[in-house]
C-alpha cells in the first residue's frame, strides 16, 4: 500500500469526513456508487447515489458501507443515517434538501450505529501507526561499500571537468594564436569588392523581427472539471476574506463542496489525478470548516436575539 493510501486511511481513522468519503468512494467504485457526508449533530449523514435501483439495493448497500466504516474505525463517529437516491445534478445543499422533504428525495433511509474495534485492536493499531512514523524519520544508513562507490564517482567527476578545463584553454590558446589572423582576412574578403568583380552588389539578408509573436496558447476546455474546481475554489477563497454572517459562511461550505466534488470527478487516467484526489481531501475539510463558521454566527445571532427579547420584556 502505498505512502499517500496509509496517510488517507490514517486521517479517516482520526474521523476526517473528507478522507472518509475519499475511502468509501474506492470501495465502491466498482459498483457505481458515490458517496458525500456531512458530520452534523454528532451523526454521520451520507448521501449514496447511483444511476439504478439496482445499484442502490438497500441490504446490501447498507451491508457493505457498515463493513467498510467498521474497518475505517473513524474516532467519535458511531452514528451514521445512510441515505441514497438515483443521481443528478449537481446539488450544493443536498442536506437541507433532503431534511426539508425526505420523502420525495430520497429512495431509503437507515440509521446505523458501528461497532466499537476492540481495545487491543485500536492499541495495536495505533503501535503500528506510531511505528511506521518513527522508522520514516530514521536517517538512512549507507554501508562502506556505497561510501567508497560515492568517492570514486566524485573523483571521476572532478577529473573529467579538470581535464575539459584543459582542453578548453588549450583550444583558446591555439585560437588566438592563428584564428585571429585568419579572421581579420576573411572580415576582408567579404568587406572589399574583388578586383575581377569591381560591380560585385552585397547580398542583402531579409531583416528578423527582434520581437517574433508568442506561440498560440492551447484553449482550455470548458468542461474540464479540475479546471473549474480550481476557479471554484479561488472565488471561495476570495469570498470568505469578507464573510460575516450565517448565510455568507453557509455559500462558502457549498462551493468547497462542489470544488471537492469536480476534484473527486477527474479520470484515473488523467495526469492531474492524483493531485486532484489530495486537493478533493482539502477542499472537503475547507467546506467542514466554513460549515462550522455559519453554525458559529448562527449562534451567536441566536444569542444576540435572546438577549434583546428578554431586555424589551424587562423595560
Amino acid at each position: 500500500m502505498s505512502d499517500e493510501a496509509n496517510n488517507i486511511l490514517k486521517q479517516a481513522n482520526q474521523g476526517s469526513v473528507a478522507a472518509i468519503i475519499q475511502v468509501l468512494n474506492e470501495k465502491l467504485a466498482d459498483s457505481g456508487v458515490r458517496t458525500r457526508a456531512v458530520f452534523a449533530d454528532g451523526v454521520l449523514q451520507l448521501l449514496c447515489e447511483a444511476a439504478t435501483l439496482e445499484q442502490l439495493e438497500q441490504s446490501v448497500l447498507v451491508e457493505r458501507v457498515r463493513q467498510i466504516l467498521e474497518a475505517i474505525a473513524p474516532r467519535n463517529i458511531r452514528r451514521v443515517n445512510i441515505n441514497s437516491r438515483i443521481v443528478r445534478e449537481q446539488q450544493l445543499l443536498w442536506l437541507e434538501e433532503i431534511s426539508r422533504d425526505p420523502q420525495n428525495q430520497l429512495l431509503w433511509s437507515e440509521e446505523i450505529t458501528l461497532r466499537k474495534p476492540n481495545f487491543f485492536q485500536q492499541l495495536l493499531a495505533d503501535w503500528k501507526t506510531s511505528r511506521g512514523e518513527s522508522s520514516k524519520a530514521e536517517l538512512p544508513r549507507f554501508s562502506p561499500h556505497r561510501l567508497r562507490e560515492q568517492k570514486q564517482f566524485w573523483r571521476g567527476l572532478t577529473g573529467g571537468a579538470s581535464l575539459s578545463l584543459l582542453l578548453l584553454l588549450v583550444g583558446w590558446a591555439l585560437y588566438q594564436k592563428f584564428g585571429t589572423s585568419d579572421l581579420k582576412q576573411t572580415r576582408l574578403q567579404t568587406t572589399l569588392p574583388t578586383a575581377s568583380s569591381p560591380s560585385a552588389n552585397p547580398i542583402s539578408t531579409p531583416a528578423v523581427s527582434s520581437n517574433p509573436s508568442p506561440a498560440p496558447s492551447l484553449p482550455v476546455s470548458q468542461g474540464d472539471a479540475f479546471v473549474r474546481a480550481v476557479r471554484l475554489a479561488e472565488q471561495a477563497s476570495r469570498a470568505g476574506l469578507s464573510a460575516k454572517s450565517s448565510a455568507e459562511w453557509l455559500e462558502l461550505a457549498a462551493r468547497w463542496q462542489q470544488a471537492s466534488d469536480l476534484m473527486a470527478s477527474v479520470p484515473d487516467n488523467d495526469p492531474r489525478y492524483q493531485t486532484a484526489q489530495n486537493r478533493a481531501v482539502a477542499y472537503q475539510e475547507n467546506s467542514e470548516t466554513a460549515l462550522q463558521q455559519s453554525d458559529k454566527y448562527k449562534a451567536q445571532l441566536s444569542e444576540t436575539r435572546e438577549q434583546t427579547d428578554f431586555s424589551e420584556q424587562s423595560e
